[in-house]
């Protein structure tokens, strides 16, 4: 056992709970969809969502199952090439790009693996492994955890493949429009000086939160809003997307390459801005926090203004002293409003790139593989979104993401050295 790793508190019974309602809580996400739409695979970067309600049954059947309950009885041999991401320690793997060429098994077959894998659970959880409890809880809430991430990035993933059909579909008729809370601009002056970051214990956190370590920050300021649409209008208008100053040399090819315009998921329809949403297309919002930007304009937006965007550790010292609360997936709006300051809404891009801690150790064996093996050319966002899970964001959380990718609910804060 990775000492590395925190010490889940739940016990086994807290755990049933837990494991039941996380895992009905996927299913409620797709529960709006078509069973035409669980197919879907928009691009690379998107997984179809019936891929996704098999791969998180195959993560608890990989490394829980089959290494706890020496009774289980693999569901589909087959599976372990189908469903498994990216561990290449266990074997070959679907492309990633081709995850919607798997027209079988069907969605009735995924949903009856998934009964199979929850009840084999029930059952383990039961009677948790007394030689190994301590592990086993661990890797039993990593699980969830990751259960939870897909959950985010199911309604990213869904959100993509409707924007593609020219029908331009909602997600949910039913979703209200977001009342727009008003930003209200102003700037937080941080003193700076040497801080704790990384996770402190006590819950649990993913292995890339850890060790907890001592860093030197500047005195430095930090924007109390995030970015609105309004003023992102304005970096549009002063022909942002056609001014190589602003950008960074990899971000102005990729503005070449790619035809950027716009942030992801807007459009002119006659002569006003409309946006994409889980709900269908609205007219744009001009106080909403603009959304959808890639690292690349988050930054080139930033230059324009004069600023720059914050460091991760500058926004995670202002995230510890805040209540984690916000609009979050469990606000039901998956949208942006505004007026949440620090958590929900969107996550925020920033200046870091996605880095080990001083003395980072992965988890053992396969497992290993669930972070560290990324830690290169990414960004670090932070802070949570409209999309993610209310009990699942932290001060520590370190999301990440390429700098040239938009489809994840990501947004602006500006900093700037006091």
């Amino acid at each position: 056992m990775n000492t590395s790793h925190p010490r889940p508190a739940a016990s086994c019974d807290d755990l049933q709970a837990r494991f039941a309602l996380t895992r009905a809580a996927t299913e409620s996400i797709c529960a709006p969809l078509a069973v035409d739409d669980y197919q879907t695979q928009s691009m690379t970067e998107t997984s179809p969502p019936k891929w996704h309600l098999a791969h998180v049954t195959w993560f608890f059947e990989t490394f829980l199952l089959r290494e706890y309950l020496p009774s289980y009885r693999v569901f589909d041999p087959r599976y372990a090439f189908l469903f498994n991401s990216y561990y290449q320690t266990l074997g070959d793997m679907q492309p990633r790009a081709r995850r919607g060429d798997l027209s079988r098994p069907t969605v009735d077959e995924i949903l009856i693996y998934r009964r199979h894998v929850d009840e084999a659970m029930s059952s383990l959880l039961a009677s948790a492994p007394p030689r190994q409890a301590e592990e086993f809880r661990a890797r039993t809430v990593l699980g969830l955890h990751h259960e939870e991430q897909h959950q985010e990035l199911l309604l990213m993933d869904i959100k993509h493949n409707f924007s593609i059909n020219p029908l331009r579909p909602a997600y949910r008729e039913d979703l209200p429009a977001p009342v727009t809370v008003p930003a209200a601009p102003g700037w937080l002056d941080c003193a700076g000086g040497e801080v704790a970051v990384g996770h402190a214990g006590g819950g649990f956190c993913f292995d890339n939160e850890l060790p907890r370590h001592r860093v030197l920050l500047p005195a430095h300021r930090l924007a109390a809003w995030l970015v609105t649409n309004r003023e992102y209008l304005a970096f549009i208008g002063d022909d942002g997307y056609r001014r190589p100053e602003f950008w960074l040399s990899d971000g102005w090819s990729a503005v070449q390459a790619r035809g950027w315009q716009c942030p992801l998921y807007w459009e002119r329809v006659g002569r006003e801005w409309w946006q994409f949403s889980l709900g269908g297309l609205r007219p744009l919002a001009p106080d909403e926090p603009v959304c959808h930007v890639s690292y690349y304009e988050a930054d080139a937006y930033a230059r324009w203004r004069g600023k720059r965007l914050p460091s991760e550790f500058e926004l995670e010292a202002k995230l510890a002293g805040e209540p984690v609360a916000g609009n979050f997936l469990d606000s039901g709006l998956l949208h942006p409003r505004g007026g949440e300051p620090w958590f929900g809404d969107l996550w925020q891009w920033t200046a870091s790139p996605y880095v080990c801690y001083p003395g980072f150790r992965p988890l053992p064996g396969s497992i290993g593989e669930y972070n560290g093996k990324f830690m290169c050319n990414q960004y670090v966002l932070r802070g949570g979104s409209c999309a993610t899970p209310a009990g699942h964001a932290r001060a520590t959380y370190r999301n990440f993401f390429y700098p040239h990718d938009r489809w994840q609910f990501a947004g602006i804060r500006l900093a700037e050295d006091a």
